[in-house]
């Protein structure tokens, strides 16, 4: 087993810039999956893994030596100095995978759709596609303002949902709703219906804005249906992550009953 030492080795330097750079994420049209979990949920999908990045450490792990077997591709190790400067995790996490990024999807013109408008927190967009997937939803389709569906830390906050959901990432959603056969449900609060008064059966689009402003003012006037999330007097609003895992589960419930 040759362990890798030169911070100018090629297939490390490659895999440098797809941690740092989402440009080259889009040029190359490929990215890295951090950790054992995200590389099972990969293959657990059906998925194939261009290369491994492996650590010292890690390539002592009963874990990792098992999905090394699983990839049919081929691996390099890394001593621990080099591995660390490709993981963002305090703790190494001991494997990475370099994966080409799946083909976008076609937009869906109904069913149970979520809609991301300008929602910029890493962190946020991978807990919303989490739950999206958890909520049976059947499309997530991004603005192009939102943050990457696959960069380093948004798959690490997805968990593997970027593995099995249908995404499409630079959407115009205008156009988006425009096509769509269905209700379009926004989150404002002017002229809004109690989210559990609200009728979120059937085909069904929810519009979750950004952190600071909210839907935008043209998505906002293509709603259809505007909610609101009941909430105690003085709390003037919730994070956008769980803003969303609540609606999204009121209408799951009710597409159930």
């Amino acid at each position: 087993m040759e362990i890798i030492t030169s911070t100018q080795n090629a297939g490390f330097k490659q895999a440098l810039k797809l941690t740092q750079n989402r440009r080259e994420r889009i040029k190359s049209k490929q990215t890295l999956l951090d950790g054992a979990h995200l590389l099972a949920a990969w293959l657990d999908a059906g998925h194939c893994v261009v290369r491994l990045f492996v650590s010292e450490d890690g390539a002592q792990r009963e874990e990792i030596k098992n999905l090394v077997l699983r990839c049919a591709c081929p691996v390099t190790y890394l001593s621990q100095t080099l591995y660390s400067q490709l993981s963002e995790l305090s703790s190494a996490s001991g494997v990475l995978a370099l994966i080409d990024i799946p083909e976008p999807h076609s937009p869906k013109q109904n069913g149970f759709v979520l809609l991301l408008d300008g929602v910029q927190d890493p962190g946020n967009v991978g807990a919303i596609l989490r739950t999206a997937q958890a909520a049976g939803v059947q499309q997530v389709v991004l603005s192009s303002d939102c943050a990457d569906v696959w960069s380093p830390k948004v798959l690490r906050a997805g968990m593997g949902a970027q593995a099995v959901m249908s995404i499409v990432e630079n959407a115009d959603l205008l156009d988006f709703a425009n096509d769509f056969d269905g209700k379009i449900a926004a989150t404002i609060l002017d002229g809004a219906v109690d989210l559990y008064a609200a009728k979120l059966s059937g085909s069904l689009a929810l519009v979750m804005g950004s952190e600071g402003a909210g839907v935008s003012t043209a998505l906002a006037e293509k709603a259809t249906l505007r909610i609101k999330i009941p909430m105690t007097e003085g709390i003037e609003s919730l994070n956008v992550g769980h803003a969303a895992a609540i609606c999204l589960y009121e209408i799951k419930r009710q597409r159930l009953s």
